[in-house]
């Protein structure tokens, strides 16, 4: 948290420096960690900005915010240099970092968990697949993505729960449950021609087979229900594999198909109440969302001329009923191909009295498979498309979850099976992991020696490999803050890469169990913090840090 502690200090000394020079209007200036091939802690590029407004050197500027910035955060700053056209490079006293270490020690799996001190309660919605077959890759990269985002802002301190929204009405289940009757009916005899325009997968046959042996009359038998009471079952079974759990279950059916004592569902009730307060509007004997007035490219329909509402019917009745729950910010996780339906969402959030940002869209890509270089096959079980299920059986679950957020939301993936399987460095999760086993393996090594020292002098860490490892970990923060501000955990996966980078390049150049007791003890306390971070960083992948690695 050492840029937490930085950059709030830094605020009011530069916030100070503005008012001296008469500076009241907000600058928003920028603190980063540099690149690589620049030799600092932190670049701060607020002198360049005060000097377009105030038209001076912006060297001049720098040099006497550099002096400020010495003199007020002497505890902090060891030093700063001017780069470039007026940068500020800061370099953090070594103190700061070998205390940020012990905090690290010290808290554990707590590290870097905040208290926002926010009672708004986030909900984030996703998967939320129709009940009408397994999940397959697409949803599992929407879980990975959704549950990591979930874990990353509990660890900061929000109150979020976790929502999957089943779909459970309309054509697509009468499709369902008519698919599975002509099953069942093939399985006992009939010779009943089975639809082109029907669910098509193995799975429906099995669906059917278990209900044979039920041996009831067909009379009996509500084939929708028991088809979509099969595959949500293997839907939770899947997302539990996968170490997703979801706090609540939201069924479509209690806000399309239950009513009120005044026999109105809660979409009859909101498409009223939009029209009533002029929201909406009857044309051609539909009735119409006017969502233009909120930034959608054209007005939606709510409701055919026939009588049927439209899936935004729907979902405005949820997301009603999302606020009405208490929750003040949304957060949905939908495929890419759901782009046009985002500002529609946002207009009826607007509509209930909501601003715009109190619903947040996140649009994932698709996901390809490849094996060998080449598109996997399809799935025999649904014989349309790979299921979750297969792929999390062939890698497992961690090399799954870590590969799912190895690029952002709206990036592209490509999956490479047999990459995922590898027991090597190639393979990032592999990389990763192997840094937790052979931490574990130096620590195990140590507790045979009897002359390591408790209270290790970690001033004695002074290598350059040394250095860039314990700011490495000290930026975990600064990463769970990139997360939260971007709504996407991939940086996750980003950072853990290159923190098993850092512990490779130390590896090689620091040997740690040595003759020097004081020197082995203070390289022990980093791999103990190593290893802290790497299994935090990991669970909130989704990913366990072993202990030792498989064979």
């Amino acid at each position: 948290m050492i840029k937490k502690l930085v950059s709030d200090k830094l605020q009011t000394v530069i916030l100070d420096y503005f008012k001296s020079k008469g500076l009241d209007e907000e600058i928003k200036y920028s603190l980063e960690i540099p690149p690589k091939n620049i030799d600092a802690d932190f670049a701060l590029n607020a002198a360049m900005l005060a000097a377009k407004i105030l038209k001076t050197n912006p060297k001049i500027i720098a040099q006497e915010m550099s002096d400020i910035i010495v003199k007020e955060m002497s505890d902090i700053v060891e030093k700063t240099a001017i780069a470039g056209a007026g940068f500020i490079n800061i370099y953090v006293k070594n103190s700061v970092l070998f205390k940020e270490i012990q905090e690290i020690l010290a808290q554990k799996d707590k590290y870097a968990s905040i208290s926002k001190n926010n009672k708004e309660k986030i909900l984030i919605e996703f998967v939320s697949a129709n009940p009408t077959g397994p999940l397959h890759i697409g949803h599992g990269r929407g879980a990975a993505i959704g549950d990591s985002l979930a874990r990353v802002l509990k660890h900061l301190g929000y109150a979020v729960s976790k929502e999957y929204y089943l779909n459970d009405c309309g054509n697509q289940m009468l499709v369902l449950g008519k698919s599975t009757k002509i099953r069942y009916q093939q399985l006992k005899g009939e010779k009943i021609d089975f639809p082109s325009d029907h669910y098509q997968g193995d799975y429906i046959t099995d669906i059917a087979k278990n209900l044979v042996v039920q041996n009831k009359n067909i009379d009996e038998i509500n084939f929708k229900e028991e088809a979509v009471k099969d595959i949500l079952n293997g839907i939770k079974d899947d997302l539990n594999n996968f170490g997703v759990d979801f706090d609540i279950w939201f069924s479509e059916s209690d806000i399309a198909v239950k009513k009120d004592g005044a026999g109105k569902t809660e979409v009859d009730k909101i498409c009223c109440d939009f029209e009533n307060k002029g929201f909406a509007y009857v044309q051609d004997g539909a009735l119409w969302l006017k969502s233009t007035q909120f930034g959608d490219d054209k007005d939606r329909v709510l409701k055919r001329s026939d009588g049927r509402y439209t899936y935004l019917a729907s979902d405005a009745a949820y997301h009603k009923n999302k606020f009405e729950r208490g929750f003040a910010k949304l957060i949905n996780l939908l495929g890419a191909d759901h782009h046009g339906y985002v500002a529609r969402l946002k207009s009826c959030a607007q509509m209930l009295g909501h601003s715009k940002d109190a619903l947040e869209v996140i649009l994932y890509q698709l996901v390809s498979l490849v094996r060998g270089g080449k598109p996997a096959a399809m799935s025999t079980r649904t014989g349309e498309f790979i299921t979750l299920k297969e792929v999390v059986d062939e890698v497992g679950k961690d090399a799954c979850r870590f590969f799912f957020l190895l690029r952002a939301p709206d990036s592209q993936l490509e999956f490479d099976i047999e990459l995922a399987k590898k027991q090597s460095n190639e393979n990032p999760v592999f990389y990763v992991q192997y840094v937790s086993a052979r931490c574990n393996s130096i620590l195990r090594e140590s507790r045979k020696r009897k002359n390591l020292k408790n209270d290790a002098d970690l001033s004695l860490l002074n290598t350059k490999e040394e250095r860039d490892l314990i700011k490495k970990l000290c930026s975990f923060y600064s990463m769970l803050s990139l997360c939260e501000k971007s709504l996407s955990p991939h940086h996750i996966t980003a950072y853990l890469m290159e923190l098993a980078d850092a512990y490779h390049r130390f590896y090689e150049a620091c040997r740690v169990l040595i003759d020097d007791a004081a020197l082995s003890s203070a390289r022990l306390k980093l791999i103990s913090a190593v290893m802290i971070i790497i299994k935090n960083g990991l669970s909130l992948a989704g990913a366990s840090a072993p202990e030792q690695m498989y064979k």
